[in-house]
């Protein structure tokens, strides 16, 4: 019995963790999460429509990119494998050695061999194929809400001494005769609000909780620690109090803060004539006038489609106008001086070098390690940083979530790229030696580096090796969570009292956050695609990382993460980034040409004018793409005793009002 008993707990310890890091199943999930990787099977029997009732619109439109992904990655590994591939054997230059893996690289051919032109073809074609997949992937991205009429406006800058609404409805009614004002609202700073809302729930939740306890074991005293749950001797001394009245007391308090802040709205007809007019602003075109212009300043407001209530983060609303670009301006700033000098992991390497960290790996002489280690602490440190720039887009306090993901999704690619395709294949460790090698005349002449180096296939090894790393440690560490599982373990050990722990078990959902995932998911894309050529062996395991996030990414979005209502927007960008793999691969294969044939060569002159038309076209479409209709159709509405907001924009007598438009028909 003991020795059943000891083997019992580990396991219900284990069932009880993983049912703390995990969302609440329902009874269907529980079901398909029984016997031995039941879990992997369902991955294939989910239907698109069950995650698009459960998860929302973002995550099925998500996973379709992944798809195209993953069809358009098939394709290219089959020409790679099947054409690349035995045209890379077919040379000598690197002698008749099975084992050498140079003989798969673009080194191992003459400079004088005709098959070169196969390389700069498939360049192209590889381009041509990108953009047909994500042509036929942009038909999916149409939202429900762009078939149905806007009804609501965001207006910004109002002055802040306006707080009759009856003077933006004269306004509206002399300006624009064909619309018809229905409701106007103002909108003050609710950051305050929401928080001590937040903490009153939590309060209540905490009374509940013992008195529910005091029904069963009569008065008790809550115990609470200082150093909370850090300690288990009283180090610091407990303090005590009565359960019920402590709680009581708190909830009192966070409810008279409430009263301090007021939530005011606005309604109209026919808004489109509206946003018309006032985005001619930026043409230097004043919008239409009317006998209270001067007292509204209505010159000065800014007019769009609000987002939806879903996408809003509500406490950063009253982050705006100077103080906004302010933060925005320095966070960037200090983000630029900081990855300025570790953009690479390769910098915090040879720091560790000096203390001879490494020095126990590489004396075990083993292949495996001693070649694996660096990809690993590659992956390792390419993990961190592109965290500290999530951090940067949350501390910019953007006003919805979509804005957030967007702005995230692009820091993260651009770093990711110079982190792990730029600066490694040129041999460089930071953007510091990347600008002196672009600007300084006397760099290479003072600094050793030889270009000559970037094709060998040591290089190219190591970027198989480093997708290898993602493809079986990354995949595994998203699936395991581990980050979420120590902020979970943080916060549990910072809770003072049982109440606390208590919520912080059931708060402990996250939402799916898509602008980083997409950046990872590109970002290894982008490797696998930039080296189909010049190292065709790499395809396959970039199109193993491709399957394994697929479906880890569907695992964790239907059980791990809360939904998530984005824009269009985010979407459409991550079609945009997808294009940069294929010009990456043709400017490395014209590097190479520059390098190994020569410039002035028609197999370089063709893969540089490829480069130029490619380059061209995507700018052309970029610029010619039909923007997503950032209308959507909602009711405003406000609880009171629930605390639900669904309505869009806020006002705060310390800053600049908000004035939210609401258009009925």
């Amino acid at each position: 019995m003991a020795g059943q008993t000891c083997c019992a707990q580990p396991t219900a310890f284990v069932c009880h963790l993983f049912c703390l890091i995990s969302r609440p199943l329902n009874v269907l999930s529980l079901l398909l999460l029984q016997g031995f990787c039941s879990w992997l099977t369902s991955l294939y029997h989910m239907k698109d429509e069950e995650i698009r009732s459960k998860c929302g619109v973002d995550a099925t439109t998500y996973l379709s990119f992944q798809r195209h992904i993953i069809l358009l990655m098939t394709v290219v590994c089959l020409l790679s494998l099947a054409v690349i591939l035995p045209v890379n054997f077919s040379g000598n230059l690197l002698g008749d050695n099975p084992e050498n893996f140079g003989r798969t690289t673009v080194a191992n051919l003459p400079a004088k061999d005709s098959f070169l032109w196969l390389h700069s073809v498939f360049a192209l074609l590889y381009f041509i194929i990108t953009v047909l997949c994500m042509a036929h992937h942009s038909t999916c991205l149409e939202h429900k809400e762009d078939q149905k009429v806007a009804r609501t406006l965001m207006i910004t800058s109002i002055p802040r001494e306006i707080s009759d609404p009856g003077l933006i409805t004269k306004h509206f009614h002399e300006a624009y005769p064909s619309c018809t004002v229905t409701d106007i609202r103002f909108c003050f700073n609710v950051h305050k609000l929401m928080r001590l809302d937040s903490e009153r729930r939590k309060a209540m939740k905490g009374r509940l909780y013992f008195a529910t306890k005091a029904q069963k074991e009569g008065r008790i005293m809550i115990k609470t620690h200082p150093c909370a749950a850090i300690f288990c001797c009283d180090v610091c001394g407990f303090d005590q109090a009565p359960e019920v009245h402590a709680w009581k007391a708190k909830i009192m308090t966070c409810s008279k803060m409430e009263i301090h802040c007021l939530i005011v709205y606005m309604c109209c007809v026919n808004p489109y004539s509206i946003v018309k007019d006032y985005s001619r602003v930026h043409c230097r075109r004043k919008p239409q006038q009317s006998s209270i212009t001067t007292v509204v300043q209505s010159h000065r407001w800014g007019v769009s489609y609000a987002p939806a209530p879903s996408d809003i983060i509500w406490s950063n609303l009253s982050v705006c106008g100077s103080r906004w670009w302010l933060r925005c301006f320095a966070l960037n700033i200090l983000l630029f001086l900081l990855l300025f000098f570790l953009t690479t992991p390769a910098i915090i390497v040879n720091t560790m070098d000096r203390f001879n960290v490494t020095q126990p790996v590489d004396s075990l002489k083993s292949p495996v390690i001693t070649q694996f280690f660096p990809t690993l602490l590659l992956w390792a440190f390419s993990v961190l940083l592109p965290f500290i720039v999530y951090y940067s887009a949350f501390f910019e306090s953007h006003w919805t979530r979509s804005s957030e993901n967007q702005i995230t999704m692009h820091k993260c690619f651009l770093l990711l790229v110079f982190m792990v395709i730029i600066l490694p294949s040129l041999g460089l460790s930071s953007l510091d030696l990347f600008f002196r090698w672009l600007f300084d005349v006397n760099f290479l002449e003072d600094r050793d580096i030889k270009f000559q180096c970037v094709f060998l296939p040591d290089n190219g090894a190591f970027f198989v090796n480093y997708v290898i790393t993602s493809s079986l440690i990354g995949t595994a560490m998203e699936l395991l969570r581990i980050p979420a599982l120590m902020v979970y373990a943080l916060r549990l050990c910072f809770a003072k009292s049982g109440a606390e722990r208590i919520h912080v078990k059931r708060s402990q959902a996250y939402e799916f956050q898509f602008g980083l995932e997409y950046a990872w998911t590109m970002c290894i894309y982008a490797v696998s695609m930039t080296y189909s050529i010049t190292c065709p062996i790499i395809v396959p395991f970039g199109l193993l990382y491709l399957i394994l996030k697929h479906m880890v990414d569907r695992y964790n979005i239907y059980y791990a993460y809360v939904p998530t209502k984005l824009n269009q927007r985010i979407h459409t960008a991550a079609l945009s980034q997808v294009i940069v793999a294929p010009v990456l691969c043709m400017f490395w294969l014209l590097f190479f040409s520059v390098l190994r044939l020569g410039p002035v060569r028609p197999i370089t002159l063709f893969t540089f004018i490829s480069l130029l038309c490619c380059i061209a076209f995507s700018l052309f479409g970029f610029c010619l793409r039909k923007q997503p209709d950032k209308s959507s159709s909602y009711q405003v509405s406000y609880d009171i005793n629930t605390g639900t907001f669904s309505v869009v924009v806020l006002q705060a007598k310390v800053f600049r009002p908000l004035c939210k438009v609401m258009v009925g028909s």
